[in-house]
């Protein structure tokens, strides 16, 4: 069965492009759009082996979900990437700190993206 991953992010478009990515890949993917869908999917969705996510989106940015995600003891142990257009050393260090495990940078590789899922999702 295909690992299942969640695509968190606020642009319709780069959900899109992501889910054609890893389902090109053998993915099967789940979207939210914001943090707060984000933490609401992964606790009703069974078997979400990893989250790729956005910094900046309303409601929650994608740090504070990182944060969030890991002080659940039932979700924490799932790894994160950030996808973002960011690049600042201060934000990637604060995500690493949060315990995000890879920062991408949009406009992603195709084959740069299935690579990190692959190492972290198996």
């Amino acid at each position: 069965m295909a690992k299942k991953i969640l695509i968190v992010d606020d642009s319709r478009t780069i959900r899109q492009q992501v889910t054609f990515t890893l389902s090109k890949g053998g993915y099967q993917v789940v979207e939210a759009e914001d943090g707060v869908q984000g933490i609401e999917k992964l606790r009703s969705e069974d078997g979400i082996a990893m989250v790729i996510s956005d910094v900046n989106m309303p409601n929650m940015d994608g740090l504070e979900m990182v944060e969030t995600i890991k002080k659940d003891s039932a979700i924490n142990s799932i790894p994160i990437i950030m996808l973002t257009t960011e690049g600042s050393g201060e934000l990637i260090n604060r995500a690493k700190a949060a315990g995000a495990k890879g920062w991408l940078v949009k406009p992603f590789e195709p084959d740069q993206l299935i690579a990190a899922v692959t190492k972290l999702a198996g």
